[in-house]
């Protein structure tokens, strides 16, 4: 299945097709507000503001499947994504990437891109760099920094 035919739910509970983004260079992430990479907010943020114009779009997927690191709720998530690392990427609604539930942007992706896990996302913050086609190109592990992926962006863009 094609990328830009899936939907997602935004935080604010409005449903999304993946369409708006074709033609974009897309980052999807899943994310957590009490992680030690939590922090990785400010350089995705970084990025999307760097590179936005030439393209690039972020995407935040919060997840609480590690470590019970997700728990708020849709408010709890936007206040602390704009208090703490003033993220204006868009942010979804909270899913799980792996298991039976999996969203089906995950489940696409990881079935695309194994990781170290086969087919399985191993923490918060796995990072997926999605060309303008839709194909998912690379895969980046949760401790790789954002800034550590500009050279792919570029590439890319």
């Amino acid at each position: 299945m094609e990328f830009y035919k899936f939907e997602a739910e935004r935080l604010d509970g409005t449903p999304e097709s993946m369409e708006k983004y074709k033609g974009k260079t897309i980052i999807v992430v899943n994310t957590a507000s009490k992680c030690g990479l939590t922090p990785q907010y400010e350089g995705l943020e970084t990025l999307y503001k760097n590179y936005k114009d030439q393209g690039l779009v972020v995407l935040g997927f919060p997840c609480n499947q590690f470590g019970n690191q997700e728990p708020g709720n849709a408010e709890d998530i936007q206040e602390f994504c704009q208090t703490n690392y003033g993220v204006s990427f868009p942010m979804f609604a909270k899913i799980d990437v792996n298991g039976s539930n999996a969203h089906p942007i995950f489940k696409h992706l990881k079935s695309q891109l194994s990781g170290l896990l086969g087919g399985k996302i191993k923490w918060n913050f796995t990072k997926f760099l999605i060309d303008k086609t839709g194909k998912p190109i690379k895969r980046f592990a949760p401790t790789t920094e954002p800034n550590a992926m500009v050279s792919y962006i570029k590439k890319v863009l």
